[in-house]
């Protein structure tokens, strides 16, 4: 909003020193983004800038660290003609290619479950005669509030002994997705449950976000109509607060996909993970291949927030909020 002209001294003095204020905070919270993104493309492997960096010179800068992403555990040589068999080994066999596909394996699975179950718990707390819905609601979140070390430790007591026979038909079905063992640790299962129990959370509160402006009329109208109530949800509900589920869905995924504590206490060798493959290589090796990783994830996670703020706006002008 722009300053009036009949704005007073201290009116103006307040205005653009509130918006410095708020420049400055800003820049406090993306400094760190803007010195990682420039580093990860560093010619020499350090993590500081370097004289040519500094002076703009163009050999300071390489892609190196972005080739690395792609070579580094493929047993080829350095010179190797990049053809198909090079992709092929490089997505058998590179680390942090292997890293990137459980991620989104992971990531899609425990989104799926997430909004399935978060939207559905949503639903029911939005309805009026749910009893105790300030309870239910605060064990829902409670994820959240929890402190994730606190979480790690009990999924891996829990998972180090729910272990399922093979010998029945649900360990036959669900033995691809469990350890050698048969139990939820150092499996992918026991990765997208563990995973889908923190983004549920998100899902609830964007999906009740959405229905605290639903107009429950609209429910009535369909069935005074004729429509089943599953006729009502596909074709009433679910187009309304669709923006709010997909926004849930996005905050679910990065969740998942940013997700470094549990994966150190419930995972195995096979369920190396970007942000564990980031971890062990400050622990291990460091490497300014992390700040090639880094930049990536910095620009998928604006590309996702950009989208969550389109789609915010979409239900806003859906449900009447702002104009068109």
């Amino acid at each position: 909003m722009a300053l009036p002209v009949y704005a007073s001294p201290l009116e103006r003095v307040w205005y653009y020193s509130f918006r410095t204020l708020c420049a400055l905070i800003f820049l406090f919270l993306v400094a760190p983004i803007l010195i990682v993104i420039p580093l990860s493309f560093n010619v020499e492997p350090y993590f500081s800038f370097t004289h040519k960096m500094l002076a703009l010179d163009p050999s300071g800068y390489s892609l190196r660290w972005y080739d690395t992403l792609l070579t580094l555990g493929v047993n080829a040589p350095d010179d190797a003609v990049r053809d198909s068999a090079w992709w092929g080994m490089v997505w058998e066999q590179a680390t942090w290619v292997k890293a990137a596909k459980n991620s989104l394996w992971i990531g899609m699975w425990a989104t799926i479950l997430a909004t399935v179950l978060g939207t559905t718990a949503a639903l029911g707390l939005s309805r009026p005669e749910m009893p105790y819905r300030r309870l239910i609601m605060a064990l829902l979140i409670s994820p959240m509030i929890v402190p994730i070390i606190i979480i790690g430790t009990g999924l891996f007591f829990f998972y180090s002994s729910a272990c399922i026979s093979p010998d029945n038909w649900l360990g036959w079905l669900l033995s691809p997705f469990l350890s050698v063992k048969g139990c939820l640790a150092n499996s992918h299962l026991g990765i997208i449950l563990a995973h889908a129990t923190l983004g549920i959370p998100f899902v609830i509160i964007t999906v009740t976000a959405t229905l605290s402006g639903f107009d429950q009329s609209l429910i009535r109208a369909s069935a005074s109509l004729g429509a089943n109530p599953r006729t009502t949800f596909f074709k009433v509900i679910m187009p309304l607060i669709l923006p709010g589920v997909i926004s849930g869905a996005l905050f679910a995924f990065v969740t998942s996909f940013d997700e470094v504590v549990a994966v150190l206490f419930i995972a195995g060798p096979e369920q190396q993970t970007i942000p564990r493959q980031m971890w062990n290589g400050i622990r291990e090796a460091i490497s300014p291949a992390i700040l090639a990783v880094a930049t990536i994830l910095v620009i998928v996670s604006i590309a996702m927030l950009a989208t969550v703020e389109i789609l915010r706006r979409r239900s806003e002008r859906l449900r009447g909020v702002t104009p068109q």
